[in-house]
């Protein structure tokens, strides 16, 4: 009998609004894939909202990843997503190295801001760690305000089809920094969403593109990476993979906007997991 395959999920868990490992564990695991979390910090709620609890997880990773080398485990993808600290990405590196294998993605979403700001956890030592995590990395996947911090670039506000070229030199500066694949998500232009492509693999470089929905859902970048992550680690090819997490994610955005979930509430993809 073949093993089920095993992705390690290294993010936070937030208890309340969807995002980080409450959306990375039931994602992966509905496209049949072992989902294995580490948690980076614990939270009551998100911090997109105005207070919540926030415990930094790191004095206890290395503890608990121990006993998983001691097991003698094996992850057939790596996903990092938050991270609470700086610490943490010394932490991960260890991790890499310990259970990374030559035929383990290494998957990192680079979660430090949106809208062209840091979010109030990421300072700007944990800003230059990152790219360390992400020189390692096989596919990073920030959003343009993370793209942009990571090569060093100032924020483009207000994107249009004029700014493309523009977005693209962006990824050329992060294949750089020494990632297989970059993809900068979530790029809207004219009430369409694009994803910039640019990876080394068949020196590809190509946008994929979906209809804008209404209005903005907290965790949408944990949704798109997980569903992405999950494909890519059943070895879909990359394009393949984008328009399966695309047509996943429009769906879902289009459900919550017309059951009137709120924003902050994040996107209500549970009732399309059976679609996985």
């Amino acid at each position: 009998m073949q093993n089920l395959l095993k992705c390690a999920v290294i993010n936070d868990l937030s208890g309340f609004g969807r995002c980080s490992l409450t959306v990375a564990l039931p994602v992966i695991s509905a496209l049949g894939i072992q989902a294995c979390p580490v948690p980076t910090a614990i939270l009551s709620n998100h911090t997109g909202y105005d207070d919540f609890y926030f415990e930094d997880y790191s004095d206890r990773m290395k503890l608990y990843y121990d006993k998983w080398e001691a097991l003698n485990l094996h992850f057939n993808s790596i996903y990092t997503g938050f991270l609470g600290s700086e610490k943490q990405v010394s932490l991960i590196l260890d991790f890499i190295s310990r259970f990374k294998r030559d035929d383990t993605l290494l998957f990192v979403d680079p979660v430090m801001g949106d809208n062209g700001k840091r979010y109030t956890t990421c300072d700007e030592n944990l800003c230059n760690r990152m790219r360390e995590l992400v020189a390692r990395a096989d596919i990073i996947t920030p959003n343009l305000t993370e793209a942009c911090i990571l090569s060093d670039t100032p924020y483009i506000e207000d994107v249009t089809l004029d700014h493309h070229d523009q977005i693209f030199e962006i990824g050329e500066k992060l294949l750089a920094l020494g990632p297989k694949t970059v993809v900068i998500t979530g790029i809207r232009t004219n009430g369409i969403m694009y994803n910039f492509v640019r990876s080394r693999e068949n020196d590809e470089r190509f946008c994929t593109s979906s209809p804008f929905v209404a209005q903005e859902y907290c965790g949408t970048g944990d949704l798109f990476a997980s569903l992405l992550c999950g494909y890519l680690t059943l070895g879909v090819p990359h394009k393949e993979a984008l328009e399966k997490t695309q047509n996943i994610l429009s769906k879902a955005l289009y459900h919550s906007h017309n059951m009137g979930v709120p924003p902050l509430d994040g996107v209500a993809f549970e009732p399309f997991l059976k679609e996985l």
